[in-house]
């Protein structure tokens, strides 16, 4: 199997570009790459192995696993101590200095590639790698925009599965059943270790209030403790709302994207704050064009909901969460956050998902997500299923 087709280097050429762009401005001489993500943004593939790429040239793909990747500069392997030898005989150093994924590998696989490489500066560049993630490629955004296209699609048919007498768990079973019909692939890559979820959440009524461990927007008890998140088993009742927000990964890049149902009317309460966050969203989709602070998006929501009088119920009640959109990507928790302290500038093409929630007591969750695409226009939406609250 061929690691990578030369209609895909063109691809590639550009990202190892931005890689070895970063290892400059970091004064380090090489990167090894071994997470699965990174992997497959590197070389378009996921391997158990090691992509080492140097500021300059081809990177060396080192792989233990799948065993038939074949391709120029691709050595397999056993373990990794066989890589000075491959060194040697390519009649190459080993690096002075090297860049490691320290956020997302094992103290003791640290150890073991500092031994390797005989170096004293190891460097922890899983947040320059998630940066060089952060702006995507012409490529990329056109994989995200075909699974915002998709997604948006399964959305429209989401009223079509209710049932009176639906539990929460019966209606959140139809939605993803749905969405892997329609060629959702079902996996919800997160970063961060404590970060996990199955393809989403469904939250109706009072569960959308309920605090949970993990840093998203809004939380949901979960149906067992194993997995403290999203729904619940309630029933679906009149006058309460259903907040779906499943992922839309068709093709390996995440589109994210919520929208509001309802039983019967809600409050006049729900239908307000459901416009202030389409509000929210537009003031800051015309204002995050190339150059706009983070933080200063960030309070520009809070200005709005001020404005509104909203304060405590904006994303969340008891537990709020601190930020109003994020970026999208290879995982649902890319780079850029739009939160406080962030003084992190916007920049052509990055994807970012806007996403002002509110809770609304006796009824639910209300609001929208939408993903974005940065232009120097401003913000361009790549999701549009319909955003008003929706009755089934």
């Amino acid at each position: 199997m061929l690691l990578y087709t030369d209609s895909f280097k063109k691809e590639l050429l550009l990202r190892w570009s931005k890689i070895q762009r970063k290892l400059k401005e970091l004064d380090v001489e090489a990167c090894l790459i071994s997470t699965n993500v990174n992997s497959w943004y590197a070389v378009g593939q996921i391997i158990i192995g090691y992509v080492y790429l140097r500021q300059e040239g081809e990177p060396l793909v080192f792989v233990r696993r799948p065993s038939d990747i074949t391709g120029n500069n691709v050595y397999p392997i056993r373990k990794i101590e066989q890589i000075p030898d491959i060194f040697a005989d390519l009649q190459m150093e080993l690096p002075q200095s090297i860049l490691l994924e320290g956020d997302e590998i094992s103290y003791a696989e640290w150890m073991r590639y500092k031994a390797v490489f005989n170096t004293e500066r190891c460097i922890n560049g899983t947040h320059a790698l998630r940066q060089v993630r952060s702006i995507k490629t012409d490529y990329e955004v056109a994989e995200l925009r075909e699974s915002a296209r998709l997604q948006s699609i399964a959305y429209k048919d989401i009223p079509l599965l209710y049932r009176p007498g639906m539990t929460d768990h019966e209606f959140t079973v139809e939605v993803e059943r749905l969405f892997r019909l329609r060629g959702n692939l079902g996996l919800f890559r997160i970063f961060g270790s404590s970060m996990e979820a199955f393809m989403g959440s469904v939250l109706v009524g009072e569960n959308a209030a309920a605090t949970s461990p993990y840093d998203f927007a809004l939380g949901g008890k979960g149906m067992h403790s194993s997995l403290p998140f999203g729904h619940s088993g309630v029933l679906l009742e009149k006058g309460k709302s259903i907040m779906v927000d499943i992922n839309g990964n068709f093709n390996g890049y995440i589109a994210d994207q919520t929208r509001t149902f309802s039983i019967g009317e809600l409050s006049e309460e729900a239908y307000y704050a459901h416009k202030v966050s389409l509000e929210i969203q537009q003031v800051l989709a015309e204002a995050g064009k190339p150059g706009a602070v983070c933080e200063e998006l960030y309070q520009k929501s809070l200005q709005i909901v001020k404005k509104h009088n909203l304060e405590d119920c904006y994303m969340g009640i008891e537990q709020q969460a601190k930020f109003v959109g994020h970026g999208v990507g290879l995982v649902i928790n890319e780079l850029p956050v739009l939160c406080d302290r962030n003084k992190e500038l916007l920049e052509t093409n990055m994807t970012i998902a806007l996403e002002p929630k509110f809770i609304i007591k006796g009824v639910g969750a209300v609001g929208t997500e939408n993903t974005y695409v940065v232009t120097d226009k401003g913000m361009e939406k790549l999701t549009f299923a319909p955003e008003d609250i929706i009755e089934l």
